[in-house]
């Protein structure tokens, strides 16, 4: 049964927004109070946040579906709609996250690091907040906008102090069973330890961290083997201790070559050259093993490497090796920049921005209005009130976006399309002369809905006429 996962692919969705609510306050001998219809509440976000506690992404693994909770809409009497709950999703500590093209969206180090994975759709303006001098009793209001949702991958880097690598089954599991708490499958079989082991050891004052990073071999950093799902754990890593076995029975095998295969794919894997490195001559209790400790310890060293011959069995040499850890994992913590307390930053989009654009598109022969503000109120209109669609009407005329119509050479009656490709809202133009209230009739009703369009109804009966089956054709004309 599977109990460690560090990648998983995470299906998020935000809450949605709470629509907004139209109504009018009534009471005895005041039948028509003005509007009192409420806002949505704001839908729940998704965030990721770290906590050391967890270790896996397993539970994510088994549910990778997870999604916010909505906005209530409003109700009468001025009530606003209760906000969606946040969706917070604890992750391990190392957890990096990415999109589904490869591109790092957050790397989450440190307890308490968090990232929203999706936000929350803003709630729906309700009736009494749209009201004006010119609109003293809209009948309708504004509908909540849909959260944000999509697929995220979540990547476990583990953050460890020391890193021991090797080929499999020279003894990695073993000694990091001695040196700390941990209790990982040891077995005298290759790829024995098919998950990353942590532990903690303490070695006088200092306290660190040790992980056995499994599945090199050569070819791990193309794939081969478990090399190119575990390789990422090295990264955080401060030390990279080379664990060789001098006891192997294979006989096209030796230390020297084995550390020459591993370091290459070190190097072909990248971004680990600067970490300080250690060799491990392990199974030196086996007669043979000691005698070969001692003829590559030479090389080793004027190789530049501090060499430390161990036996994790008769647990020979670990203390030594302990505190010569602890002193290189002790200089890197002081090499590195004192971690200032996470800042906080706030910014917040302008809300006067009235940027969007207008471009023409020959292929589906419609003008492609294009922007945050433009885009948001067409998610926000109630398209079967006629009164809100002549209010996004107003509001996109005092934007501008009539006047960038024209320039652009659009006229009566052509098609514009009013977000992405994908999901649009497309309609036929009719500028509009003048707008405001003073053109509305009753409640939830728009008179400029109601005028001809001469551009639509040429387009009708032109079809009309070409699908006429009494229609006499010319005898060169294509039908």
């Amino acid at each position: 049964m599977t109990t460690f996962v560090d990648r998983v692919e995470l299906h998020v969705a935000a809450g949605n927004g709470g629509h907004g609510c139209a109504s009018v306050h009534r009471e005895k001998f005041k039948p028509l109070g003005g509007p009192d219809g409420g806002n949505g509440g704001r839908g729940g976000d998704v965030i990721l946040v770290v906590d050391q506690a967890i270790t896996t992404l397993l539970d994510y693994h088994h549910s990778p579906h997870r999604k916010a909770t909505n906005g209530q809409p409003g109700a009468g009497d001025n009530r606003s709609g209760k906000d969606g709950q946040d969706l917070v999703l604890p992750v391990p500590d190392g957890t990096v996250v990415l999109d589904k093209q490869g591109n790092v969206l957050a790397d989450l180090v440190g307890q308490g690091t968090t990232f929203v994975a999706g936000q929350g759709g803003r709630g729906g303006l309700g009736n009494a907040a749209l009201a004006s001098a010119r609109r003293k009793a809209p009948g309708f209001a504004l509908l909540g906008e849909p959260g944000e949702g999509g697929d995220v991958v979540l990547e476990l880097k583990t953050v460890a102090d020391v890193a021991l690598v090797g080929y499999p089954s020279a003894g990695k599991s073993s000694l990091i069973s001695v040196l700390s708490a941990a209790k990982p499958k040891i077995a005298d079989y290759p790829f024995t330890t098919l998950v990353p082991n942590l532990g903690v050891v303490t070695a006088g004052s200092t306290v660190y961290t040790i992980a056995d990073v499994p599945g090199l071999i050569p070819g791990a950093s193309q794939g081969r083997g478990l090399g190119l799902e575990f390789l990422r754990h090295v990264e955080r890593c401060s030390v990279l201790v080379h664990v060789l076995d001098t006891a192997t029975l294979e006989s096209d095998r030796d230390p020297v070559s084995d550390l020459d295969i591993i370091e290459e794919e070190l190097k072909q894997y990248g971004g680990l050259e600067d970490r300080p490195r250690m060799v491990v001559l392990n199974k030196i209790d086996i007669p043979d093993g000691q005698d070969l400790a001692d003829m590559i310890r030479p090389e080793l060293e004027e190789r530049g490497y501090q060499v430390f011959e161990v036996s994790a069995v008769a647990r020979t040499g670990l203390k030594e090796l302990s505190f010569a850890l602890a002193g290189i994992v002790g200089e890197a913590r002081a090499a590195k920049p004192v971690e200032e307390a996470t800042r906080i930053v706030i910014r917040p989009k302008a809300v006067d921005d009235a940027g969007f654009t207008v471009v023409y598109d020959e292929a589906e022969d419609v003008y492609r209005v294009r922007g945050e503000k433009p885009e948001r109120w067409v998610r926000q209109t109630d398209f079967n009130n006629d009164e809100a669609v002549g209010y996004l009407a107003d509001r996109l005329n005092r934007l501008g976006v009539e006047d960038r119509l024209m320039k652009a050479g659009a006229r009566a009656g052509d098609g514009v399309a009013i977000g992405s490709e994908d999901n649009a809202v497309v309609f036929d133009w009719e500028p509009t002369m003048m707008a405001g209230a003073e053109m509305l009739g009753r409640r939830g009703e728009d008179h400029r809905l109601e005028a001809p369009r001469p551009a639509a109804q040429r387009r009708r009966d032109r079809d009309a006429e070409r699908h006429d089956p009494e229609r006499e054709y010319d005898e060169f004309e294509p039908f």
